[in-house]
Formats: C-alpha cells, structure tokens, sequence
C-alpha cells in the first residue's frame, strides 16, 4: 500500500521556555545544523545558548503562537487536510523537531499498512540542514523499525514550473492592491561551509558571484543556487524588472560567514541609500509561515526598514495551504500513486 508523509521544520509544544529549550536543543544538536564535533556542538548550544536563548525565542513565539498554536503546525496540518481531500491514499504529517515526530510519522501509516512511502520535505530548495537532514533521519529509521518500508523522497522542487507558477501566483494576488516599489526575496541563511560541503564535484562552489551562474552538477544540491535560481523563476514568471528585486539571507547564527547579503542589513540599506519607500518581501525558503518569516520579517524587519525611512512594508504570506499549492502537491502524490 502506498501513503505519503508530508515532513515541515517543527515548532516548540508551547511558548513556555522550557518546550523552547527542548526544541532548541534537538533543533541545535543536529549535526546537519551545528556541522561541527560533538563536544565543540554540545559547549556550543548546551553550554552557552541554551542557557540564553530559550527565554527570548520564548517571547518571539509568544508575539505569534494563534489560539490554535503553533502557526506552522497549524498551517501544516491544514495543508494535509486539504492535500488528503484530492487523493485516496494516506497523507501523514510530521516534523524534523518536535512534534509529531516523523517516528510517529512513519509509525502512524505503517500501522495503515503502508508499505511503498512518498516523503515530501516542505522545502523547495536543498540543504543540509533542511531538506537532508529529514532524508536521513527517515531512512535511519526505516532500517531500525520499518525494514520492510520503501522510501522515495521528493527531490529540491524549486524549479518546477507548476510550483514557480503556484508560488508567482500567490504573490501577484496578495500584492495586487499594494503599491511597492522594489520587491525583496528574503531565503534562510545558512553558513558559506554548508554550501561547500554539499558541492558534490568537490571543486565548483566558489560562492564567488559567478559560480551559481555557471552550469554544474554541484547545483543539484546548492542551496545558494538554487534561492537565486527561485527568484529568476519568479522574476520571470511575473515580469518583474531585475533592478527592482534583490535576493537576501536572513537569520544568520555566529561569528562565521553566512551566505549574503544579509536581509537586516539590506533592509536598511535599501531605505536609506537607495531611497526605497515602499518594499514588498517574498520568503520562498518557507512553506508555512512560521517564526522567521512572522516575527523576524513580519515585525522586526518591518521595523528596521520604518526607522530607517521607509514607509510602507508588505510582507508577502507563504503558500502555506494555498489552493494552487495543494493542487500541486496532489499532483505529485497522485502521480506516484499511479507509478
């Protein structure tokens, strides 16, 4: 029997720090996430952050956790209803950290008797820290408690035409009574390190300004690429003109370089030496609408770009459980329901 697990980042069980802290920790000690030695990951995070950070994250989650809870679980959840109504056979829905697990996950259409699995990382572009850390996870798993369960996972879909087209469309039609003036594309950041560790020739990465532009076998798996390559997707679907939108990296973690520019620093930029007034930020690294594009764009990015002199800032919802979205999504699993 065939089923589809669809897998999203993951959210703390409430705003309470010590769920934050909990999450936090499986969240950080992730090796694809904190790539470094155990002993240097664990005084990193259990020694130094996780005696900071869990009381602040706290209180940004507070600023959006709905009445239902967590806004990416609940966006999640929505999504696999509505992807579940357009096929016959059983979508689940799991997270990378916290919960529901993608153990529970597994375990649930397992019980279902599914046998030949779909896994679907709610990421359209790859990274290590995103979409091959649930592929990992997930087979790590098959082989200790579902031997007998095939596994095929959905690749980096940031280049489909019918998700460029979804994601196009969402954006034209929450920006169509909006005035901007430049449009910003706003991707999560991770360190310049990650993106030379995932190049598969060992030899293209240079992230050099010219090496996400020269065709390679490295861009099946490089992040950088593939978030610029999503923004020309877009641009060129919609017709927008290349100097009015800009690519940025946010919430970028220590003292190493993370990829550029950064989303804080360009947003201030953009309104006090471009002269920018009214700005629109899309956030394509996202499926769901979560901590960092609702708090961290949503209200301190729109913060930063006010008070240095913008005045009007539109940011851009996810596609969370947008109908086209969902009908893309069916596609694919209706697909490989006939497969």
């Amino acid at each position: 029997m065939k089923g589809v697990l669809l897998v999203n980042l993951g959210s703390p069980n409430s705003t309470d720090p010590k769920d934050v802290k909990k999450y936090l920790d499986e969240f950080l000690m992730d090796q694809r996430v904190i790539d470094v030695p155990f002993w240097l990951r664990s005084f990193i995070v259990r020694g130094i952050i996780l005696n900071t950070r869990p009381k602040k994250s706290a209180a940004a989650y507070k600023k959006i956790w709905w009445d239902e809870g967590s806004p990416l679980i609940v966006l999640s959840e929505r999504l696999q209803a509505k992807v579940q109504d357009k096929t016959d056979i059983p979508v689940g829905l799991a997270m990378r950290y916290g919960n529901p697990s993608i153990k529970s996950g597994l375990q649930e259409l397992y019980d279902k008797g599914v046998r030949d699995l779909l896994l679907v990382p709610l990421y359209p572009q790859f990274a290590m820290a995103t979409t091959e850390t649930i592929v990992v996870l997930a087979e790590e798993l098959r082989n200790e408690f579902f031997s007998d369960m095939k596994i095929t996972d959905v690749p980096a879909f940031y280049n489909k035409p019918e998700y460029i087209k979804a994601l196009s469309n969402s954006i034209k039609d929450y920006l169509s009574d909006k005035e901007y003036d430049h449009i910003m594309f706003s991707y999560h950041g991770v360190p310049e390190r990650h993106i030379r560790k995932s190049d598969v020739t060992k030899s293209h990465c240079k992230i050099d300004g010219s090496c996400c532009n020269t065709p390679s076998k490295a861009h099946e798996f490089c992040y950088r690429h593939q978030c610029f390559q999503t923004t020309k997707n877009v641009m060129n679907e919609l017709g927008l003109e290349e100097d009015k939108v800009t690519t940025t990296f946010q919430s970028r973690l220590g003292v190493d370089p993370w990829l550029q520019p950064y989303t804080d620093r360009t947003l201030v930029n953009k309104a006090e030496k471009d002269g920018v007034k009214k700005l629109a930020i899309v956030t394509p690294a996202f499926v769901s609408d979560c901590l960092e594009t609702l708090e961290e764009i949503a209200m301190e990015g729109k913060e930063e770009f006010l008070e240095a002199g913008g005045e009007e800032f539109h940011t851009v919802p996810c596609i969370n459980d947008n109908d086209e979205w969902v009908a893309v999504l069916a596609k694919w699993i209706n697909e490989f329901k006939e497969s």
